[in-house]
């Protein structure tokens, strides 16, 4: 009993440190207890005058500074009067919207290929029983765009003369809180997971972070939605994902509904988003990719005294192929110290979670520019991104990289990169990245040396050697 009681004791100083532990966004929140804080390298002229600024402008464009600033503008539109009224509060142009006890009617809905029909719903179809302040919520609309506000689906928002679940208006009562959600492509990983950062986002300005609720996708078509990535739903919910066309002919109330914060929002997060160089690390990207590792149950088995790791990440599609892999796989595997292993992450024959515990547990993972790089979210602090060719869309992986606080190199001398042709692309001509390549051997091999020292000096790389040792 005693040993019990001094666990317990252990326990209890554990959680009281805990206590003080925050992400960054509650009000209470000691800077030296928060998740963690970017770290920039340099000041970019335009943005700030010093590294303080530099830091704190990274921390609310793209860490959890952004949940506060969505926390701060949210206002009240629609106030409930007495206990038991509908509630309906947003944040700035209806980019994440809560609602209590919300009335959807969906009985003369009219479907078509539209998966986003801006005048899905007719006044009355939507609404509550509270006090509407229609003035101040017509004000939000400047961003109506499908994957940018949720103002086209709410702008019908009517504060209705009856107490819809009271008065029994309900065909369906649905008790669970429910995430809204306004999907991009499913099939694509880079633009999926916006959604699924937005999701975690939200969840963080709705301080519930429960599995025991409904996901429904908002999406005015008749039309299913491919998606290569749906395992990745369980971090979220214990259920499937239900589409808006389930409550078809039916009066819906919601009790508790969240508008989920959307894939392509002006200054959102991650899809063109303009970020201040010089910084990286964010403590928001790395608890994402934590807490989804976590929840699917994927585990670092290494990393592995006097090895490193490297993945490199083959693609079976037309375009973006590396013409002499096997030259430069056979080159790696000189180098005892690596361990090498080529993965195609074909969705057919590599179920999403198989991909990811490979990801995770590589050390240097390198790969073409495309989609398929979206994978260096998860991969160990430690690690090392390699965009091969970056097909001269110079950001987009590096700024993902920075986001996850990961280094990212690629490819810099042009003329030891050989491409096919000029690249065709059906409407753009010649284009880049619609061609292959082969690289200079030489050179692949001095970027990925360099790789493996960045990881073994990294201050999380558990076996620290000195500099000379690749």
């Amino acid at each position: 009993y005693t040993e019990h009681s001094q666990w317990g004791s252990l326990v209890l100083q554990k959680y009281l440190k805990n206590l003080k532990s925050c992400w960054g966004y509650e009000r209470s929140c000691k800077p030296e207890f928060r998740f963690g804080y970017p770290v920039c390298d340099y000041v970019e002229t335009g943005w700030a005058n010093d590294i303080e600024t530099a830091q704190q402008i990274f921390w609310k464009q793209a860490d959890f500074g952004y949940v506060k600033e969505r926390l701060d503008e949210m206002k009240t539109h629609c106030k409930p009067i007495a206990k038991g009224d509908s509630s309906l509060a947003c944040s700035q142009y209806l980019q994440h919207c809560r609602a209590t006890n919300l009335y959807v009617d969906l009985r003369t809905t009219k479907r078509n290929h539209d998966r986003f029909k801006e005048d899905f719903l007719q006044k009355g179809e939507i609404g509550g029983h509270c006090n509407f302040d229609s003035q101040a919520f017509m004000a939000e609309g400047q961003r109506k765009s499908p994957l940018q506000s949720w103002f086209a689906e709410l702008q019908t928002y009517t504060p209705l003369s009856f107490r819809p679940i009271e008065d029994g208006k309900c065909d369906i009562i649905i008790e669970k809180p429910t995430y809204f959600m306004k999907l991009d492509a499913g099939v694509n990983m880079y633009h999926h997971f916006c959604d699924f950062v937005n999701l975690y986002i939200t969840q963080h300005i709705n301080n519930s972070f429960s599995t025991d609720v409904n996901i429904v996708m908002w999406d005015t078509s008749s039309y299913g939605y491919g998606d290569l990535f749906s395992e990745t739903w369980k971090a979220f919910t214990d259920y499937h994902i239900i589409h808006l066309k389930t409550y078809d002919s039916k009066r819906v109330c919601f009790k508790e509904a969240v508008f989920s914060l959307l894939p392509r929002m002006r200054y959102g997060l991650f899809y063109n988003t303009p970020l201040i160089s010089g910084c990286h690390g964010t403590g928001l990207f790395r608890a994402f990719s934590q807490h989804v590792l976590h929840r699917l149950n994927i585990t670092q088995e290494g990393p592995k005294d006097g090895k490193i790791r490297v993945t490199i990440l083959a693609r079976s599609t037309d375009y973006r192929k590396i013409l002499n892999q096997n030259e430069l796989v056979n080159a790696l595997k000189t180098v005892s110290a690596f361990e090498v292993k080529v993965v195609d992450y074909k969705y057919k024959d590599l179920e999403f979670s198989e991909q990811l515990k490979i990801t995770h547990n590589s050390d240097i993972f390198i790969g073409m520019h495309g989609a398929g790089l979206t994978h260096l979210l998860f991969l160990p602090d430690w690690a090392v991104v390699f965009e091969l060719y970056n097909c001269e869309d110079e950001r987009c992986y590096l700024d993902l990289a920075r986001l996850r606080g990961i280094r990212y190199i690629t490819w810099q001398k042009k003329n030891k990169v050989f491409p096919q042709d000029q690249g065709h692309h059906p409407t753009l001509g010649e284009h880049p990245k619609f061609t292959n390549y082969s690289f200079d051997v030489e050179e692949f091999m001095y970027l990925v040396l360099l790789a493996a020292d960045h990881v073994s000096q990294h201050s999380k790389w558990p076996f620290r050697v000195k500099h000379d040792e690749f």
